[in-house]
């Protein structure tokens, strides 16, 4: 079902524009110093664009936006933000508080003062790169935020485009928890610390993820709170610090750390890794040292089972032990 749109040409005095995208859309069509946002009518209460006509898109989705006018292919009624086009001083930022698509449709944009695509949404963000399409995103010289494509939120990648991604000030790709690669291709070409950088676990079922070029890690996995859930059924509600392949292809090369680093352990299941498989560091998590270490006396240990006199003071992973039994791991 279509329905008609408004077109925001001017910050405050909205031009309306009869034409026609579907429900539940928003567009947003970059070009040059300047951006088109075009929002579909059935979700127009629920979305604000505060940037009118410049390149730097902000959009604030209402608070109490739970779903509208579900369907077979979108069945929670999410909102679908449609990136495309090119520029090369813009940036897309979205605030919410509900899951929702993004789709990179072709779009090339260059941020040179922050993130390109900066998503302050801690809901599980779809990130949707278009059959077909190849879309570009790069971020400038900035410490205040992690990545090029920063993400709250939980992030699932997906459709059978490519996606390429140059980090200019920390990691190229940056999500606040976990990450999720099915069919679709990333390259990160460059980053200044991480190619992907990501907390809970990271698990890739299909594609192609090529990375190089990173002053750290290819991939950094961290525990997201100080107590390890282990491996979750289903990898609900699971923070283990784990790294998962079960398929695809993941190839890595030139790059300052470690292939892989995670807090948890490395599981490879299927699929072909492209690099050695030797240089990666991970650390045994709670259920290993808890089965190896039963007999441990109450107190503090670092990962190779030796008892500390006290807690570290400096950067390091510790497990504290009570009646024989590891309770906590830590990572300071």
């Amino acid at each position: 079902m279509r329905k008609l749109f408004i077109s925001i040409l001017t910050c405050m005095a909205g031009v309306l524009s009869a034409n026609a995208i579907e429900d539940n859309t928003v567009e947003i069509i970059y070009n040059g110093n300047t951006a088109t946002v075009n929002i579909a009518s059935n979700i127009m209460q629920y979305v604000s664009v505060s940037s009118g006509t410049s390149s730097h898109v902000v959009i604030i989705q209402d608070a109490s936006f739970e779903g509208v006018d579900k369907t077979t292919d979108n069945e929670d009624g999410e909102i679908i933000y449609n990136l495309s086009g090119s520029s090369t001083d813009g940036e897309f930022y979205l605030e919410g508080s509900y899951k929702c698509t993004v789709e990179l449709n072709g779009v090339d944009l260059t941020n040179p003062s922050g993130p390109a695509v900066n998503i302050q949404n801690g809901k599980r963000i779809a990130v949707s790169v278009k059959k077909d399409k190849t879309s570009t995103l790069t971020d400038g010289a900035n410490e205040n935020y992690n990545g090029a494509l920063h993400i709250k939120g939980h992030t699932k990648f997906k459709g059978k485009g490519t996606l390429n991604v140059v980090g200019n000030s920390r990691h190229a790709i940056y999500s606040k928890e976990y990450i999720e690669v099915k069919n679709c291709n990333i390259n990160v070409t460059a980053a200044v610390k991480d190619g992907i950088h990501c907390k809970e676990y990271f698990f890739m079922e299909s594609g192609n993820v090529k990375i190089g070029n990173t002053g750290d890690d290819g991939i950094q996995v961290e525990l997201d709170g100080n107590t390890s859930t282990g491996q979750m059924p289903s990898h609900e509600d699971e923070d283990s610090g784990n790294f998962y392949m079960t398929g695809g292809t993941l190839s890595m090369a030139h790059y300052g750390g470690s292939a892989i680093k995670a807090d948890g352990t490395i599981n490879f299941n299927g699929g072909t890794q492209d690099f050695d498989k030797d240089d990666t560091q991970q650390y045994a998590g709670i259920e290993n040292v808890q089965s190896a270490q039963r007999q441990l006396l109450n107190g503090i240990y670092d990962l190779q089972g030796r008892r500390l006199s006290a807690v570290p003071q400096h950067r390091c992973i510790y497990i504290i032990i009570e009646n024989g039994i590891a309770k906590k791991i830590i990572r300071k």
